[in-house]
């Protein structure tokens, strides 16, 4: 794929997502009676602009983010009953978590899409290509695996993804449902390096299509989305925990190249990645850091619980600092990405 292509479809999948996340936003502000001054796609100076009654939207020249900016968000405003600070906490904690909601709910529709649109694979093995080694570990078709080192599964995204995430592990403990009985299994897979320091197994035998019915559809569309936020949660505790280095830590430069991979596998693939990242989206903007939506629901909830909300300029002095903390690591990664990438 060319160099062009990659940033073209970089940016489209970016900019929807970005664009979803500020319509949350925009969308609760105006419900909640909240005065919205400016609604922009990207930063930098305006390429496109709009004055509307009393918000002005804008199309920004870096497609690197957006904003939906409020009266009153950062800063005490006297006597304005439309400002964001002078509505009741409760209006502003929805306002505020409304932009991850929507991102949960584009992420939620892609893969609606993708299982609706594609084959539904199940959890049971079918049979084995020729060198597959997982058969000599005692797996065998019509097995259905229930259980991948302990923690339940329920589709095959789950699974694959539980499976995958077993770094430099010589085996992979399957639970599987053979004749009505459940059996544990100590499998053994290929691998596939990710550097000189990581590798991870890789499913080698296919498994059955299963019958689309409402049932299963809304099963697999709660299963893989539901494996996707587990994916995340797990990341970030490997890296935590130190079990997986922070240089595995990818950016937007990182993300263009999967976005352009999947987009050359055709439209599933491309839906696949942008629902994960929506979702990364979600679970990343709740977490309880300054900058971030959850940050700023964190102080709303020490609002609620003293009564008394917590000064304007303290609390933005801690988003500031927070932001820029953000940028930093953005820098950070973004040379990771260019200089040592890792694909």
């Amino acid at each position: 794929m060319t160099l062009f292509l990659q940033i073209l479809y970089t940016v489209l999948v970016l900019s929807v997502l970005i664009f979803i996340h500020e319509l949350g936003h925009f969308i609760a502000a105006k419900a909640c009676g909240v005065r919205v001054t400016e609604f922009a796609l990207g930063m930098g100076p305006a390429l496109l602009k709009f004055q509307g009654k009393e918000t002005l939207y804008a199309l920004r020249l870096f497609p690197i983010g957006g904003y939906c900016a409020m009266t009153g968000e950062d800063e005490e405003v006297e006597g304005d009953e439309r400002a964001m600070r002078s509505k009741p906490v409760w209006q502003r904690m929805i306002i505020v978590l409304s932009g991850a909601a929507m991102n949960l709910i584009l992420g939620v529709v892609l893969v609606t899409a993708i299982v609706c649109g594609s084959d539904i694979p199940s959890t049971t093995v079918a049979d084995f290509p020729e060198g597959a080694i997982s058969i000599e570990s005692g797996l065998q078709a019509k097995d259905k695996i229930i259980a991948v080192n302990g923690d339940r599964v329920t589709g095959f995204t789950e699974m694959a993804t539980e499976i995958s995430s077993c770094y430099n592990e010589d085996t992979v403990q399957l639970t599987v449902l053979r004749d009505g009985k459940e059996i544990t299994l100590d499998v053994t897979f290929p691998t596939e390096k990710m550097d000189e320091e990581m590798s991870y197994p890789v499913i080698d035998f296919r498994v059955y299509r299963e019958q689309k019915t409402l049932g299963v559809i809304l099963r697999n569309v709660i299963s893989q989305t539901g494996a996707y936020m587990t994916a995340i949660f797990d990341s970030l505790a490997d890296m935590i925990t130190g079990r997986v280095s922070l240089k595995y830590v990818s950016g937007p430069i990182g993300i263009s190249s999967v976005i352009s991979e999947a987009a050359s596998y055709g439209w599933a693939s491309l839906f696949s990645v942008a629902a994960m990242i929506s979702v990364n989206l979600f679970v990343m903007n709740l977490l309880p850091l300054p900058a971030l939506d959850g940050g700023r629901f964190l102080f709303m909830v020490i609002e609620a619980i003293i009564r008394k909300p917590v000064p304007a300029k303290a609390e933005g002095i801690i988003h500031a600092i927070g932001l820029l903390l953000l940028l930093g690591l953005m820098v950070v990664v973004a040379f990771k990405d260019l200089f040592f990438p890792i694909y």
